[in-house]
């Protein structure tokens, strides 16, 4: 077999299928359905028709940060900063934006009430520590961070609709967009249906944004994410797979969390952080389907449901969603995928 190079995941797509607001509701999308080379166009209130009574969906409850805080430095010059994780009650590793790079020691203004210290670097990011508990101040005087190809910035409705009904954890500085299309009138339908639901988490960084750039994809390394796997939801994975059911993983985010913490074969219940690189040939332990988005070109996302669904089998559909003017990316519509059967 050939390797594959970033090449493999390239597509073009027309600007005007980046979905830049959401739909008046969120599960008014289009469902596309893919099993091996059968697609299925439908939409997403269909859910409980297309799943089993039995089945389990896992869903990340990780809630969005107001991430993004703009600022200056002492000198003057602009800063914007990405919070990437909270490192302690008052010290976060986070991106910085300016014109020059901050130096340990020099202090940053952000929002003209916040002085924040550079603490150092860390690749490339940077370690900041705030005057009291940084989630508090971030939450107070940070802005939601829309991904950088929605074209405007956020507004009082995204302050609901660029995070999950179910949100609860703070931690992420980007959605865990597959989930952003349930509602409680839908939850409440897949649970009289029969259909489980448990939970993970897992804290998005801003390093889900970050393009690969090494054409040899055994040279692209992945940003760590924290997660937690709480027993009750390997409690209830067990039992589906006792009664035959099937593990539907709502988003790359909740499928990382189960494959890494299977990887060494029994799933591992608890906190953990995962590097994990999923590309083609891939052994899937735990998730049988995946609901999902539309992903970049060139992103570890694309590579990801590629390895799930097949590579042949992703580009067709993309083909087709494109074709069919399906709307791409965070805000646009959604995929449910079967897991390919091992060659």
């Amino acid at each position: 077999m050939v390797p594959l190079t970033l090449a493999d995941f390239d597509y073009a797509l027309p600007p005007e299928l980046i979905a830049q607001t959401p739909l008046p509701l969120r599960s008014a999308s289009r469902l596309l359905v893919v099993d091996g080379d059968r697609r299925t166009d439908g939409n997403f209130v269909d859910l409980p028709r297309l799943l089993r009574a039995g089945d389990l969906l896992v869903l990340n409850d990780s809630r969005v940060l107001h991430a993004r805080l703009l600022g200056r430095k002492a000198s003057g010059g602009q800063v914007e900063i990405m919070v990437e994780r909270l490192l302690a009650p008052d010290v976060v590793l986070a991106q910085v934006r300016a014109s020059k790079s901050p130096q340990p020691g020099s202090r940053m203004r952000l929002a003209d009430v916040l002085d924040v210290e550079v603490l150092g670097r860390e690749g490339e990011f940077y370690r900041l520590r705030f005057p009291g508990d940084a989630a508090e101040l971030i939450e107070r005087y940070g802005r939601l961070p829309l991904p950088p190809y929605i074209e405007r910035a956020a507004e009082a409705p995204d302050e609901l609709r660029y995070q999950t009904v179910y949100a609860r954890e703070k931690g992420s500085v980007a959605a865990p967009t597959a989930g952003l299309h349930f509602d409680q009138d839908l939850l409440a339908k897949l649970c009289e249906k029969g259909i489980g639901i448990a939970y993970v988490t897992l804290h998005v960084g801003a390093g889900t944004f970050q393009p690969v750039r090494a054409n040899d994809l055994t040279q692209h390394r992945m940003h760590t994410e924290r997660y937690v796997l709480p027993q009750a939801t390997a409690a209830a994975i067990a039992a589906t797979r006792a009664r035959g059911g099937r593990v539907v993983a709502v988003g790359t985010t909740s499928l990382r969390v189960l494959e890494s913490a299977a990887l060494e074969g029994e799933l591992k219940v608890g906190a953990g952080e995962t590097a994990l690189f999923v590309t083609p040939g891939f052994d899937f332990r735990v998730a049988d389907m995946l609901v999902t988005n539309f992903h970049l070109p060139k992103s570890t996302l694309l590579m990801l449901v590629s390895a799930f669904a097949g590579l042949d089998e992703i580009r067709a559909a993309y083909d087709h969603a494109i074709a069919a003017g399906y709307r791409f990316f965070s805000y646009g519509d959604a995929m449910l995928l079967h897991r390919r059967s091992p060659e």
